[in-house]
């Protein structure tokens, strides 16, 4: 079923009772415009819940991917209901940060209740005494270390994509799987 065809949708502006008294006793007048309450019911209904299909948390799950292309959130299709309406809810937020040691942080905490620990190789260096000695090189990798809060198994694969995607061009990602969780090993 769609809400294209919902059988036995009523309407709730019937078109029959709006014709002028004239017609209100025409049987081809009154059925010609209950075909027509069929055929705008499921229309007149979408437009009533319209506030509806632009809540995350409300709207219909096949609505939910056309939901988060405005909001530029990228749903993976094998993230449970309730991960992508979270997704599409917060990502105005994720965007803010995107980029930032925070705003990875974040994403991989809502995607995959991890806690990550970010260690950016690339940068810059500075020193307040003049003519001291250079710092090394940057590493140029992105070292990205997750735990699972719950101490359950963690997709380095999928990890890794969602890393990938936030990486800056000049950085190589890594990403590491410890094993326990944050509160067993003191992070």
């Amino acid at each position: 079923m769609t809400r294209a065809a919902v059988p036995g949708l009523p309407s709730r502006y019937p078109i029959g009772g709006l014709l002028p008294a004239l017609y209100a006793d025409d049987d081809l007048a009154q059925r010609f415009t209950a075909g027509l309450d069929t055929v705008l019911a499921p229309v007149l209904s979408t437009l009533d819940n319209l506030p509806a299909y632009f809540d995350p948390a409300l709207t219909p799950d096949d609505f939910l991917p056309w939901l988060s292309s405005w909001v530029g959130a990228g749903l993976d299709p094998a993230w449970p209901t309730e991960l992508r309406r979270a997704a599409v809810a917060r990502a105005v937020e994720l965007h803010r940060w995107r980029g930032t040691r925070r705003g990875l942080t974040e994403h991989l905490r809502l995607c995959f209740g991890v806690e990550a620990h970010i260690h950016d190789g690339g940068g810059a260096a500075w020193s307040r005494e003049p003519g001291a000695e250079l710092p090394p090189p940057p590493t140029g990798e992105l070292l990205v270390r997750v735990r699972a809060t719950d101490g359950g198994p963690v997709d380095a694969a999928r990890v890794l994509r969602v890393v990938e995607a936030s990486c800056p061009a000049h950085l190589t990602c890594r990403v590491e799987i410890l094993p326990g969780t944050p509160d067993e090993t003191g992070d």
